[in-house]
Formats: C-alpha cells, sequence, structure tokens
C-alpha cells in the first residue's frame, strides 16, 4: 500500500511543479494549439495555448512508477513494464503528430495512414509480447481469467489486443476536446484499475496474477501524472496534454485491462471514452445512410456545447458519468470477487 501511494505521490508531484516549467518552455518556442476549423467557435480563442503537455504527464508516470519500486520489496515485472513501455511508445507518436501539427500551423499533424501504421506497429508489438514474453492468458476475460475463459488462442486474442489497444487511444484522443475532460476522466479510471491491482495481489489464489501489484503500480502512477497535469489543465486550460498525452494515456488504459485480465469489464470502467467514440460513430454511419446528423458535432460533447451549456459545465457532468460508470465497473470486479470467494 506504502509503494502505491509513493508511485502516485511522485507521480502527481512532478507533474504539478514541472508543468509550469513546460508551459515556459513551450511558450518560448511558440509552440502552441492549433484549433480546428470546423470546430465550436468559442474555441477559436484558445489557439495558441501551450500544448503538447503529455510529455510531463508521461515522464511523470514514468518517475511514479520508479520509485514505487524504491526501498520496498516490490519487483519489476514483464508485465508493468510492457504497460509502461507500450504507454511510453504511443506518448513518442502523439509527440511527433502533435509537433508536425504544430510546424504545419494547422490541427493536423500525422496523415491518417501514417498515424494508424505507427498505432498498429506499437499495439502488434505490445499483442506479441504479451503472448511471447509475459505469457498473458490467451482466454477472453470480464473479471477474471476464468470468466468467461473461452480460449481466443493466440492469433485471437493478439487480434482483440490490437484492436482495444489502437480503440483505447483513439477514444481517449476523441475526449480530449475540452479542457481537462480526458485527463479527469482517465484519472477515475486509473484509479479504479490500482485498486483492482492492489486487490489481485492480495487474493492471488483467485487471480493468479503474478503482476497484479506492479501493473496497479502503473496504474496509480498515472493517476497521480493526470491529477498533477490536470491542475493546470482545469478550465480555463494554460496547457492542453495534446496526442502525445491522449495517445499514451489510452495506450496505458488498454493495455492495463488485458494484462491484468479485464478485457470486456474496460468498456464499463471507461464506458465515457466509449461513449464519446460511440457518438462519432453514429454520427457519421447517419449522415452517410440517412443524411442527417445526430448530434450538432461529435465527438458529442461538442453537441452539448452547441446547446448552450457552458464548457465547464459539460466538463463537471461528463466527469461525473465518467467517475460512476468507473465505480460501476469497480463494484461489478467486486461483486464477482464475492461470489467466487464463497466457492473457493
Amino acid at each position: 500500500m506504502l509503494s502505491l501511494m509513493e508511485s502516485g505521490g511522485v507521480g502527481f508531484l512532478f507533474a504539478l511543479f514541472v508543468t509550469p516549467l513546460w508551459i515556459r518552455f513551450v511558450r518560448q518556442r511558440s509552440l502552441g494549439q492549433q484549433i480546428r476549423a470546423d470546430g465550436p467557435e468559442s474555441h477559436q480563442a484558445k489557439a495558441g495555448t501551450p500544448t503538447m503537455g503529455g510529455v510531463v504527464i508521461v515522464v511523470a508516470a514514468v518517475l511514479g512508477y520508479l520509485m514505487g519500486h524504491v526501498g520496498t520489496s516490490i519487483v519489476f515485472t514483464r508485465g508493468g513494464i510492457l504497460a509502461m513501455s507500450v504507454t511510453i511508445a504511443s506518448g513518442v507518436l502523439g509527440l511527433l503528430d502533435d509537433y508536425l501539427g504544430i510546424r504545419n500551423a494547422r490541427n493536423l499533424g500525422l496523415k491518417k495512414r501514417g498515424k494508424f501504421v505507427g498505432q498498429l506497429i506499437i499495439a502488434g508489438a505490445f499483442a506479441a509480447l504479451a503472448i511471447g514474453w509475459v505469457h498473458t492468458s490467451t482466454h477472453l476475460s470480464f473479471t477474471r481469467v476464468t470468466f468467461p475463459g473461452w480460449n481466443l488462442s493466440e492469433i485471437g486474442w493478439i487480434v482483440l489486443a490490437i484492436f482495444v489497444v489502437i480503440g483505447s487511444s483513439n477514444a481517449v484522443n476523441l475526449t480530449d476536446g475540452l479542457d481537462g475532460l480526458a485527463a479527469g476522466s482517465a484519472a477515475f479510471c486509473f484509479g479504479v484499475l490500482a485498486i483492482i491491482g492492489y486487490w489481485q495481489f492480495r487474493h492471488f489464489a483467485i487471480y493468479h496474477l503474478h503482476a497484479a501489484l506492479d501493473l496497479g503500480l502503473v496504474a496509480v502512477a498515472l493517476v497521480g501524472a493526470s491529477l498533477g497535469f490536470l491542475w493546470w489543465n482545469a478550465a480555463p486550460a494554460k496547457i492542453y496534454m495534446g496526442d502525445t498525452g491522449s495517445l499514451a494515456i489510452g495506450t496505458g488504459l488498454g493495455s492495463l485491462c488485458l494484462l491484468m485480465n479485464l478485457d470486456l469489464l474496460l468498456p464499463i470502467i471507461g464506458g465515457l471514452f466509449v461513449a464519446e467514440t460511440a457518438s462519432v460513430i453514429l454520427q457519421v454511419v447517419s449522415f452517410r445512410v440517412f443524411g442527417r446528423r445526430i448530434f450538432r458535432m461529435a465527438p458529442f460533447h461538442h453537441h452539448f456545447e452547441l446547446r448552450g451549456w457552458p464548457e465547464i459545465t459539460v466538463i463537471i457532468r461528463f466527469w461525473i458519468l465518467a467517475g460512476l460508470l468507473a465505480a460501476l465497473g469497480l463494484g461489478i470486479f467486486y461483486g464477482d470477487f464475492v461470489r467466487t470467494a464463497k466457492v473457493v
């Protein structure tokens, strides 16, 4: 427990105190956010706000994870190292995307195909290492590896893992459209995963997950990093995380759930991100098939802005939804534990 507190505390304090220095660094180099032309008109005033704050989030999470092992009996595991490594890799991809967007003076960095190829390489490498190096179970899981316990085979699990990692990274990226929305929502998700990791560690006889506590350290380090960054990212934001942060956070969320055998619980824990993605899909399908839009603008947090909700109102209400969905995921996990513990 002390290791988890140390990991989260270091991540939080680093992000809290280093973010202002990063803001100054970015401003001196005129690395400001480019605003999409087709976004809400009120967002145009945000143009030039320092971006690429995800660099601080990733570095803070790495330091928090490392410090969680200092002076403790917790050992580094392949699962924890892989989860942190793939988070860093996605952060680097996002950093390249952000930099190109600023250099080209438009809110478009890497081309869609190039960005997807990069995500595919990262997700594919993660899936292959999860199977061949970490020896993750290939069984489809909800709250534990034996439930429902369907064996997907190595190929099937790799396909699932690639889909989950790419999907979760893009889902957080889509949600990152309002000040503090993605960082605050992600903190709820990682907080729940940290609790679950500790619980899996304490009840090894049920979950059989050797890396549980180490994965919990990754999660709590990301909680601290997200909250420390949110201090400066809260509306009105003094800095944005950019794709550097959103891709890293999304990848971290997806990879942790896969390595913790929470494949099917992820859409509940990260329910807000799923809803944001679904709103985009529904909008595109509806327009192409029926020629009509469901929302005034997608992702649907912009829909509520255009209906007259103040930005801060949308953010706080979406945070509430994110927290409730993450809590629901934790409740389902604990409910299954109670039922399973009685049998064991």
